[in-house]
């Protein structure tokens, strides 16, 4: 049986003067991500769920220190890749679990057709269909943002950037390639995000010290709910 591995994970709000520093720091170090553009750049859009009470936001909202969430993601616009992902958090500690998922297959679910999701041998589409069944769990709303990520082998370091953060509002068609959308967060912040195994090397820790700035809880999610 598989080990289950949780992650540390850090986050942060920096302005641009900080990202431009840290990220001058980091390239001397790190990797960029191999799916980056020559912007060193990728897009990603994710769909999440939430059932008819909001339990996910209001979790995230009141600190509940075990919760998790269900999303559906891909990147670059490609349709061909998409996975379906289940995030699960205890205090600072992060699991993610993921499954591939089709473009018709999302489309059912957004459409409400989930019986494909019982009869599946995918124990993450089984998960799904019972939160579906059992606690109501619906797509809720759709988030984009543009990503630049950097890789560091010892500790197995993601460092990444989120900016233009915004929000589709109350449409969950996330393959409208005409979705109008709005800023979630000021475009002025960045996101700064940490991911890493058992330890941050003190390297990694030094570079990304920012004067007046501590690591807070930001949910590009819950951002996105203030508009619906």
């Amino acid at each position: 049986m598989e080990e289950v591995k949780f992650r540390h994970e850090l986050k942060h709000y920096i302005n641009f003067s900080d990202y431009i520093s840290i990220k001058s720091r980091l390239r001397s170090i790190m990797h960029i991500d191999k799916n980056a553009n020559e912007n060193n750049e990728y897009k990603i859009r994710s769909l999440y769920f939430d059932n008819v009470y909001d339990k996910a936001l209001m979790e995230k909202v009141i600190g509940v220190p075990k919760r998790h969430k269900f999303r559906i993601r891909f990147y670059n616009d490609n349709h061909e890749f998409i996975r379906l992902e289940k995030k699960s958090k205890i205090r600072g500690l992060c699991l993610k679990d993921s499954e591939k998922i089709t473009k018709e297959e999302c489309e059912k679910i957004i459409n409400g057709d989930i019986e494909f999701l019982r009869d599946s041998n995918k124990k993450l589409f089984i998960d799904l269909y019972s939160e579906m069944k059992g606690n109501l769990l619906r797509p809720k709303t759709i988030v984009d943002y543009t990503r630049e990520a950097y890789i560091y082998p010892i500790g197995n370091v993601r460092i990444t950037f989120d900016k233009s953060v915004r929000t589709g509002l109350n449409n969950i068609n996330m393959f409208d390639d005409n979705l109008a959308t709005i800023e979630t967060i000021d475009n002025k912040y960045i996101v700064l995000e940490v991911k890493f195994d058992e330890f941050l090397p003190q390297i990694i820790r030094d570079i990304i010290q920012v004067k007046e700035r501590r690591a807070t809880s930001i949910s590009k999610y819950e951002a996105a709910r203030i508009y619906g």
